[in-house]
């Protein structure tokens, strides 16, 4: 496998993308955010004591995503043209789902930007409710697909027999 972000001296360095084509791409990730009841029930009747909690972790999500290429070293800075952010909450398993779309036309892909966003959604979560509950554990974070670009398209497929999605 030939890792791109290192140079001839086996030192990191930011990938050449100067000849690549634009082209459309698109990534989505997801996570989840486990909690108490009660943290659930603050969420679901809107009682959380610093106000929307979903609706604030969807612009955290979003804004999440444009500062990607700033936070992580090897990153370009992707001028998005879309980014969509879902919640998904589960009563029933006391947890909520964030996915993260990150949408572009240009020479390098947004997974990254999306896993990004997924990751400030359940942090901005954990912070709303952290005076209900210090227990909160996040998890299953990843890429769930991807397309455009040279490597093509990607479908995530659990196959880590040690892992439940």
């Amino acid at each position: 496998m030939n890792l791109t972000h290192f140079n001839e001296n086996n030192e990191a360095h930011m990938v050449d993308i100067g000849d690549k084509t634009p082209s459309i791409r698109t990534a989505t990730a997801s996570g989840f955010i486990n909690m108490s009841t009660a943290a659930m029930a603050a969420v679901t009747a809107g009682t959380a004591k610093k106000g929307d909690v979903l609706g604030i972790a969807r612009i955290a999500a979003i804004q999440g995503t444009k500062q990607t290429g700033f936070l992580i070293p090897l990153c370009h800075p992707v001028s998005l043209t879309h980014v969509r952010v879902d919640f998904e909450p589960d009563v029933e398993l006391n947890r909520i789902k964030a996915s993260v779309t990150a949408s572009t036309e240009g020479k390098t892909g947004v997974e990254m930007e999306a896993l990004t966003g997924v990751n400030i959604a359940l942090l901005t979560i954990y912070d709303m409710l952290k005076a209900v509950d210090k227990g909160m554990t996040m998890s299953h974070i990843h890429l769930e697909e991807k397309s455009g670009g040279k490597s093509g398209d990607f479908v995530f497929t659990d196959h880590y027999e040690n892992i439940r999605y």
